[in-house]
């Protein structure tokens, strides 16, 4: 199985995580950026990609409760035509991210990690998530 990447986007933080050849997420790192400056998080998503030889991503895609694309929803479909615009050879698939955030803390007071350790990995955590759905989608999609 090749790896696939998972991406928490928000405004100031690029929650990361990674796949194994056994098809097994894990946190890869929560990158911060500053408030809004998305070309500086490509610039880092392209290079960790290139660098890990990863083609497909899982990018969280922030529908809201009703399932109508909202605000953030839409900065995960133009990061998403930026990354193509930067590497058009990407598979990128946006999943539906409601409710990642509340399962991945519950993961975390489920590991009785303290609320300092639980703010600094959340989005790397969140991105965890993201990718075990996608994972799980394309197993039961073959």
């Amino acid at each position: 199985m090749n790896k696939v990447i998972g991406l928490d986007l928000g405004s100031r933080t690029c929650g990361i995580a990674i796949s194994d050849v056994l098809g097994i997420a894990h946190g890869y790192e929560n990158f911060r950026f500053q408030d809004g400056a998305y070309r500086q998080c490509i610039a880092h998503v392209i290079e960790v990609l290139h660098k890990e030889g990863v083609t497909e991503v899982a990018l969280g895609y922030p529908l809201n409760m009703d399932g109508s694309a909202g605000d953030s929803a839409h900065r995960s479909e133009r990061f998403k035509e930026q990354l193509l615009a930067e590497d058009p050879n990407l598979n990128i698939t946006l999943v539906d991210e409601r409710m990642t955030t509340v399962t991945a803390y519950r993961w975390m007071r489920e590991a009785n990690l303290k609320a300092d350790k639980k703010k600094k990995i959340i989005d790397q955590q969140a991105a965890i998530v993201i990718l075990e759905f996608y994972l799980e989608r394309k197993e039961l999609n073959q």
